[in-house]
């Protein structure tokens, strides 16, 4: 009940705060619902369920953007200590960014706060740049950065520069720069590279190196085209792992002198009119491979196939969107099926 109440006082605050300045400030929530089952998984009616609401506000000004947003479940998909289950709020987002105009196509930008970058389509693959290559599944999406960026917006391309921390002394972290292209016609290409370089500063650390590229083309209006090609390469250095500032890789897959180079492909059929419309808003069929993904640590008890697929339908009525997925888990026929129902209030 402690954690309802102050949940009940942030979003007090916030309309409070609404009320009391001249700029946009909108009150943002949603509440979302989530099953998913396993065919392979025959000890339960799901394999994972929750329902949760997501609350905060959005502040937009002509020289600043800022957002709060909170995360809130139940006690029985929230937290269980010595035995007993209580709500469970997290800060799922919070950030400001300060942006300067220079010119008509100029735009320079500072954020700071804690946030996250997600290039997947269906919410399955892809962000490979930020992603743990093991996890498979649905909705594997949640990269979070707690970080500084640059960012500079020209024409039609924006360029951010990243310094994020992994702990409140900034003695873990990484770099992360990624340009995003949207051009006139129906292509968009985004490029992004990764590295821990702050791990190697203080510490006695591997060095990981991510670069990937997606892209996303109409063929025709009713038709999208899209995918992502990673490389992630490890640095084999003679490290003494016995030294007391040693960390070992940023996963245990990132094994030492191991290229990866996983990709998938993409279709989006969304129709605009007639009785499909009326059916789906989106049918999405995408296709993965990562190549070497059995490379595992040793005490790992899972097999993982290199290629991995999935389907989704989703439709959006009103401020409803419905989402439908099957899937395949570690190995290929490993079949399962998740939903989800996401509510927007505004």
């Amino acid at each position: 009940m402690k954690y309802c109440k102050i949940a009940a006082a942030l979003v007090l605050g916030m309309a409070t705060f609404a009320s009391a300045i001249d700029g946009d400030f909108n009150l943002k929530g949603n509440i979302q619902t989530q099953v998913t089952k396993s065919i392979a998984d025959d000890e339960h009616n799901f394999s994972s369920g929750w329902i949760r609401a997501n609350v905060g506000g959005q502040y937009k000004g002509e020289n600043l953007e800022a957002l709060i947003m909170l995360r809130i479940f139940a006690p029985e998909f929230g937290n269980k200590i010595d035995g007993k289950m209580y709500d469970k709020i997290l800060a799922d987002l919070y950030w400001a960014n300060y942006k300067w105009k220079l010119s008509e196509k100029d735009m320079l930008n500072l954020k700071i706060g804690h946030w996250k970058t997600d290039w997947s389509q269906s919410t399955h693959f892809g962000t490979y740049v930020d992603k743990e290559l093991t996890k498979r599944g649905l909705w594997m999406r949640d990269y979070s950065h707690n970080a500084v960026e640059l960012g500079w917006k020209h024409g039609l391309s924006q360029l951010n520069a990243m310094l994020a921390t992994q702990d409140g002394n900034a003695n873990r972290g990484y770099v992360r720069i990624e340009e995003d292209m949207k051009f006139t016609f129906p292509l968009e290409m985004k490029v992004a590279y990764r590295s821990n370089v702050v791990d190697v500063l203080q510490n006695t650390a591997y060095l990981t190196h991510r670069l990937a590229a997606y892209a996303s083309y109409n063929i025709i209006p009713e038709l999208r085209a899209y995918g992502e090609y990673s490389c992630v390469y490890t640095q084999d250095d003679d490290l003494d792992k016995n030294a007391n500032n040693y960390i070992a890789p940023e996963t245990k897959y990132y094994l030492p002198g191991i290229y990866f180079q996983p990709f998938y492909l993409g279709l989006d059929f969304a129709p605009k009119s007639g009785i499909l419309n009326v059916l789906m808003s989106n049918l999405m069929v995408e296709w993965e491979f990562i190549d070497k993904r059995d490379n595992l640590s040793a005490e790992s008890k899972h097999t993982y196939d290199d290629w991995a697929w999935t389907v989704a339908w989703v439709k959006k009525i009103a401020s409803t969107k419905l989402q439908f997925s099957v899937y395949s888990e570690k190995e290929i026929s490993d079949v399962a099926f998740a939903f989800r129902l996401t509510t927007t209030i505004k």
